[in-house]
């Protein structure tokens, strides 16, 4: 195996620190809560929609008929969003939580902390096939690899800032924060070298883009049942709003950015 593929792809999966440091600057508050969760939301919105979408139906529009390409895409996006509401269930309700954040369980941190694990989850998934993707771009050609790399971790900074104010206004530590970033990138790398391990031979073009729109699904359920609605809480609608507009323009331009 060479050693530049990994590399790019461990570099680009741990990008998502330098938005986990961007936290430790500011402390956190319910007015930046309610303007990550709105960042976040628009983060993945616009990924999914803007720039995953219309890869996948560029690709199997290559193989099917319009309509069968549409309900193709749209079953995955579907199951993509039932996996997405199956994790939630299985993670702890927020009372549970509560009571595990101080003596009097404070109900803000309890969600907070649930909104992380639930973007932390859904990011995972998400990066788990850019990792793949970005260590055989570099196999295949080193200059499209450091492309693909350069690409990808612009989008994972504001990715990694979407789970570290959650994390870091839950706990109280704004270090737990950028710490709860960096694993989240770590998908990159570990899907890289299972990709090479034990997968090669499953990840033809038709088996990743069927994981990307997966992907997909589960982030826009995540922005629109878990992100947005605590994003447009009344008492800080504003800064939720902002941070929704804010994550869908960088988010575009990190997709221009894309080679």
């Amino acid at each position: 195996m060479q050693d530049s593929p990994i590399v790019l792809t461990t570099l680009a999966g741990l990008s998502t620190g330098l938005g986990g440091l961007l936290a430790v600057l500011c402390p956190p508050s319910e007015r930046l809560l309610a303007a990550s969760a709105g960042f976040a939301g628009g983060v993945m919105l616009t990924a999914s929609l803007a720039d995953l979408m219309p890869e996948a139906l560029a690709f199997y529009g290559g193989y099917l008929p319009s309509l069968a390409c549409g309900g193709a895409v749209v079953s995955l996006l579907t199951l993509g969003m039932l996996t997405a509401g199956l994790l939630g269930r299985l993670l702890p309700e927020e009372a549970a939580l509560a009571a595990r954040f101080g003596k009097s369980g404070d109900p803000a941190r309890a969600a907070a902390m649930r909104t992380a694990l639930v973007t932390g989850l859904a990011l995972l998934l998400h990066n788990f096939p850019e990792g793949v993707l970005t260590f055989f771009a570099g196999t295949a050609d080193p200059s499209l690899g450091l492309r693909t790399a350069a690409a990808i971790a612009l989008h994972n900074i504001p990715e990694g800032l979407a789970v570290a104010v959650p994390f870091a206004y839950a706990t109280r530590r704004r270090t737990a924060g950028v710490l709860a970033a960096l694993v989240s990138g770590l998908a990159e790398p570990l899907g890289a070298v299972l990709a090479w391990l034990f997968l090669r031979r499953l990840f033809t073009p038709g088996f990743l883009n069927g994981t990307v729109v997966l992907a997909a699904g589960v982030m826009v359920w995540v922005a629109l049942a878990q992100l947005l609605p605590g994003a447009l809480h009344p008492a800080h609608r504003t800064a939720g709003i902002l941070g929704a507009a804010v994550g869908c323009l960088l988010m575009l331009l990190g997709i221009a950015a894309l080679p």
